[in-house]
């Protein structure tokens, strides 16, 4: 459907989209040109392709260029979305986490809120061969799903931030007419909880809890950042369980010992 009138006020705003390892440009500009339909501006690439940005992503953004100039290239994807406080993960395979899982339109209602709440969202979306890994599921704080036909649920990566881009801009501004006063603190971003998860999983290396289940390490980690992420925690909460942790760890091993294990 051609429908471009570039003399009519533009609706701006919404979720930030992270592509994670996307592999094809013409892919990314149909994503680019999905994003502008619904008024998204913001796009992050984790670790594209090298020349993701040529002719024929261009043209697949179909004038889309104002987001594809506007892109951002990160390393990780902790990276990608260290700035935003409510981060959304979407697949389609079964995954052995506890998270809330949405539908789109769901998932749209609780952006709105939180956007009225002046809180930045992102919606993470995984690569054409194999979608997000766990490291990057785990991440989010829920997960989105989309009811599809079981015998064909195979979306493009257009195809897919197109469902999310049109369920944000059709859900109506949520803006709860109750707010909590959070004083001089707010809620915590993702690279504060990250900074969290490392803190508290390097202290437990060093007390050797992994020490006789190095195999398990990888789902235990996964579950207790998990269980950090069950409710939003405010900036002052991050802060104060690392300085819970830190007085622990500080009482548990004296300090020589400490500097000679974390120098090992």
């Amino acid at each position: 459907m051609a429908g471009t009138d570039r003399r009519r006020q533009p609706v701006l705003g919404g979720p930030t989209i992270v592509l994670v390892e996307p592999q094809l440009g013409e892919n990314i500009g149909s994503v680019a040109r999905a994003m502008l339909n619904f008024g998204l501006t913001d796009l992050r690439l984790v670790s594209p392709r090298r020349n993701w940005l040529n002719d024929k992503t261009r043209a697949m953004a179909s004038r889309a260029d104002a987001v594809l100039d506007a892109a951002r290239v990160f390393a990780t994807t902790a990276e990608a979305i260290a700035d935003l406080q409510f981060v959304f993960a979407t697949t389609s395979r079964q995954r052995d986490m506890l998270k809330p899982v949405l539908t789109a339109r769901a998932a749209a209602g609780e952006m709105r809120r939180a956007a009225g709440r002046g809180e930045k969202i992102g919606v993470l979306f995984g690569g054409e061969r194999v979608g997000l890994y766990n490291h990057d599921v785990v991440l989010a704080s829920h997960i989105i799903t989309v009811p599809l036909n079981p015998a064909f649920a195979s979306l493009n990566l257009g195809q897919a931030v197109l469902l999310i881009g049109y369920e944000w801009f059709q859900a109506d501004d949520a803006t709860p007419a109750v707010r909590f006063d959070m004083g001089r603190t707010r809620p915590a971003n993702r690279e504060e909880m990250v900074g969290l998860f490392e803190h508290l999983e390097r202290e437990l290396d060093l007390a050797g809890f992994f020490e006789h289940i190095q195999d398990k390490r990888p789902a235990l980690v996964n579950n207790i950042r998990n269980s950090l992420q069950r409710g939003p925690l405010l900036e002052q909460d991050v802060r104060t369980l690392r300085g819970v942790i830190k007085a622990l760890a500080g009482r548990k091993m004296p300090g020589s010992r400490r500097r000679q294990a974390e120098g090992q």
